[in-house]
């Protein structure tokens, strides 16, 4: 992980430093004091995210604190197309020398899916996925909203969760599960913001409950558990809920915690004549929870990279990196998430809440 981190980091700086160069070609005709001034702006965004996030709990105005998180994460994906649509028009420019205004062409091309992939973000896909167990469910059928990745904080504020929480309670569910990352960087902006105030607003008569992400526990994962007693989400940490329909939730703690214990032993404790739902945050070793009968398992992380590339480095790393699959045993339901972490755009992706009635054999 460290390798992969350090990798992007280089990467990073490198793009940065491509469209820098590129960007001063643009503008040799310009005054010194116009080049100066350009660079230090530059620097400045390049960096915004990093400054955002280690100052993230630190006290200061919010509006400086949400302006340098969203400038920052902005710029990543910016970044990342600015980056591949000028290496296109430079490698045109070095076949074809008539092809001039390269950068302009690839600065026109990036603005114009930014915009798309903004657009996109703002409009989450509903999976309504029909489930039918071979076990019996008292009432015959349950209808279940599933969501992950939700990052309240900086970047995903009080108005955005207004607006999951009508398209949640919209759909009538029964019972409301999340499969983490809820929080995102810190607790300091929920509080600031209330944003218990729309989560409260969440309406199951089952319950609602939810497992911690990695993101709980950058967060700091007793804060974030501390936050949640102000609203009406039962956070599950390698523990189990039996409902009064017969359904039991595995709700196992984050992969950060390495010393979780082991889906096995959990299962161990359940009945397993009566349905087992599994939340787990990271979908690592889906086919242990297949070998396991489990019988829905309900996963997110992944985001599917948010944007095109990243999305086919992360069909290649998971097992099933979003979307619904039926292994031999086991329904799986891996989310792309409802929002999404730092940069605001779907290109490629789709954000998702999954609306899933699941029916028992008893089922009229």
């Amino acid at each position: 992980m460290k390798f992969i981190f350090s990798g992007m980091m280089i990467a990073y700086l490198g793009g940065n430093i491509y469209v820098f160069i590129r960007a001063l070609q643009m503008l040799s005709s310009y005054p010194p004091a116009i080049k100066i001034i350009f660079s230090i702006l530059f620097w400045i965004v390049a960096s915004a995210l990093f400054i955002a996030i280690g100052v993230r709990d630190v006290a200061m105005p919010a509006v400086v604190l949400k302006s340098l998180f969203t400038l920052g994460s902005i710029w990543m994906v910016f970044l990342l197309y600015m980056v591949l649509s000028l290496l296109v028009c430079d490698i045109a420019h070095l076949f074809v020398p008539q092809f001039k205004y390269g950068f302009w062409y690839a600065l026109a091309f990036t603005i114009t899916l930014l915009i798309y992939g903004h657009i996109n973000y703002l409009n989450p896909q509903i999976v309504e996925l029909d489930i039918s167990l071979d076990k019996p469910i008292e009432g015959g059928e349950v209808n279940i909203v599933a969501i992950s990745d939700v990052h309240l904080g900086e970047g995903t504020g009080k108005h955005k969760m207004q607006r999951y929480a009508e398209m949640i309670n919209a759909q009538n569910p029964d019972l409301i599960l999340i499969a983490g990352d809820l929080i995102d960087n810190s607790t300091t902006p929920l509080y600031r913001e209330k944003m218990n105030q729309e989560l409260s607003q969440l309406k199951a008569s089952m319950g609602i409950y939810m497992v911690p992400g990695n993101h709980e526990y950058i967060s700091g994962i007793d804060k974030a558990a501390q936050f949640l007693t102000s609203t009406p989400i039962t956070l599950l940490r390698d523990s189990i809920v039996s409902l009064p329909n017969g359904i039991q939730i595995i709700g196992r703690d984050d992969r950060s915690n390495r010393h979780r214990k082991p889906l096995r032993n959990m299962i161990d404790d359940t009945d397993r004549s009566h349905p087992i739902i599994v939340l787990d945050h990271q979908p690592y070793r889906l086919s242990q929870s297949d070998s396991l009968k489990v019988d829905l398992q309900i996963s997110g992380h992944t985001h599917r990279g948010q944007v095109w590339p990243i999305s086919l480095l992360t069909d290649k790393m998971y097992e099933q990196s979003y979307g619904y699959r039926k292994w031999s045993h086991s329904h799986i339901y891996v989310s792309c998430g409802l929002s999404l972490w730092g940069p605001p755009f779907r290109i490629g992706t789709r954000s998702d809440m999954a609306v899933i009635r699941l029916r028992g054999n008893n089922a009229q």
